[in-house]
């Protein structure tokens, strides 16, 4: 019988998220080319900004950097994700009642 350690355990969860996340933006990157000028930076800019959480979950699950700071970086992508989101956000659509 195989006990795991709780911190073998979260490397492991760890390793699993930053796989999914990479063949999440995988299977993203290749769109990206097909939309519009004015959309194809915001995209690549929430790509990158999922690929490096993605290389911190990873660095975690190999045991690189602590859970601190995987925290840290996941809040900092969080941060960066929803400040590109709002930034994104289309203007308010006018009605002939405005």
């Amino acid at each position: 019988m195989m006990v795991f350690t709780r911190k073998a355990v979260r490397q492991r969860r760890a390793l699993a998220t930053a796989s999914s996340i990479e063949r999440l933006v995988g299977d993203r990157v290749g769109q990206v080319r097909d939309l519009p000028e004015d959309a194809r930076g915001r995209h690549a800019d929430h790509m990158a900004e999922l690929v490096l959480l993605a290389q911190a979950y990873r660095h975690f699950g190999r045991g690189w950097i602590s859970k601190r700071e995987l925290d840290r970086r996941a809040a900092a992508a969080t941060r960066e994700l929803t400040r590109l989101r709002r930034a994104a956000a289309p203007a308010a659509h006018l009605t002939d009642r405005d």
